[in-house]
């Protein structure tokens, strides 16, 4: 073997990478979905909007979500009365706001989850740091960074302004990452905030209602590595293949743009049925190989986008109500927090099978599939293994 080549082999690691550890963080601020209406027309002074406002409270009542979190509490609304405004100019208070926040609310998840590992933080080698919002320079993964005082060598890779598929991104980029650099320990955060894009009213712009209605704040951290050091590093989920894709004729589905006013937002209502039309594409693509088309025999970890969407893949695969407890239960608590939602999800399964004694964190099933759906209309697919609990004590 030449010189080059034995160099090429010992970089990389031997085995899959694997979610060792996973932390989440939300604001303190709790705004209740019943109670949002009245509160988000009082606080924007649209109340004269009559007719609007019901329509709103029809929205947040469909939207099968009970509570969210918001950093933007009604103290910083009245400093900055240009954001509750749905077109005065106000992009630099919310960068303000955004840059200062979302390095710190990652560091909340990111400290949790280095907890839960258990292992001295200097071992960490990468960070993936993802966030819709801010682009500044410095990024937040450099001041995520100092915050943590981790090693000014360690290699980071910022990905700004992805939106919901992210969550997948994020993984799929730590995969490659920890399968071709032996012994990394990669640090991947989604963090979260709906600053850029809170904005008052507008009856010619019923895609801001929607958003207004289901999006909150979060932020998830995930420790991820190959050849996990056992029994001092306990494997969750092994991250086995991934993909991505943009559905066809989906131009337009899902678009936002950053302009003077925050980042605006675009939905189309064919969204749920553009991803529920190819779904099975996917899924025959990423388990094939493995011999896999029952797809009520895998655990499921979709990207909540709204219950549209989850219904209209409910039906499209027939599967069963169960298949998709943690997902419904994540968009009721917390929201739709963007990329950071899928680890939630994760996070919230592995609690509820080790609550009941399954085998597995994954609802005590073997393999299991990660959806993250966005803008283009993209599609990331993540194929998971779940590591028996035995094996993780």
């Amino acid at each position: 073997m030449g010189a080059v080549e034995k160099i090429h082999e010992d970089q990389r690691a031997k085995g899959p990478a694997t979610i060792l550890a996973i932390g989440t963080a939300n604001p303190a601020n709790c705004v209740y979905q019943a109670e949002y209406p009245h509160y988000y027309f009082r606080m924007t002074k649209s109340e004269h909007m009559t007719a609007l406002k019901q329509k709103f409270i029809r929205i947040c009542d469909k939207s099968m979500i009970h509570k969210r979190y918001m950093h933007l509490t009604e103290e910083l609304m009245e400093k900055h009365p240009e954001i509750c405004s749905y077109d005065d100019p106000s992009l630099n208070p919310r960068q303000d706001i955004i840059i200062d926040t979302i390095p710190k609310l990652g560091e909340e998840a990111v400290l949790k989850a280095i907890k839960e590992w258990g292992q001295p933080k200097s071992k960490i080698t990468h960070i993936v740091f993802c966030s819709t919002s801010g682009v500044d320079m410095p990024g937040a993964d450099y001041q995520l960074m100092r915050l943590l005082g981790l090693s000014p060598s360690v290699k980071r890779v910022m990905l700004y302004h992805q939106g919901c598929f992210a969550g997948g991104t994020v993984l799929r980029v730590a995969k490659d990452l920890a399968e071709n650099n032996a012994g990394a320990r990669v640090l991947v955060v989604c963090s979260e905030i709906t600053v850029t894009t809170f904005r008052g009213p507008s009856a010619e712009n019923l895609a801001n209602l929607v958003g207004q209605a289901i999006f909150g704040d979060g932020a998830a951290a995930l420790i991820i590595g190959s050849d996990p050091e056992i029994p001092a590093e306990r494997p969750i989920f092994q991250l086995v293949w991934t993909a991505e894709t943009v559905l066809p004729n989906s131009e337009g589905a899902i678009e936002g743009q950053l302009r003077d006013v925050g980042l605006t937002f675009g939905l189309s209502d064919r969204v749920p049925h553009l991803i529920a039309d190819h779904i099975e594409k996917s899924l025959k693509e990423a388990f094939d190989s493995l011999g896999i088309s029952d797809w009520n025999s895998i655990f499921w970890v979709p990207h909540p986008g709204g219950p549209a969407i989850l219904n209209q893949i409910e039906a499209k695969l027939g599967l069963k109500k169960e298949r998709l407890r943690a997902v419904r239960h994540v968009l009721r608590e917390y929201g739709n927090m963007s990329s950071a939602c899928v680890s939630f999800i994760l996070d919230e399964m592995r609690r509820k099978s080790a609550e009941e004694g399954l085998a597995t964190p994954g609802e005590g099933l073997e393999w299991g599939v990660l959806f993250g759906f966005g803008p283009g209309l993209t599609v990331e697919t993540v194929v998971l293994h779940s590591v028996p609990t035995v094996t993780r004590g």
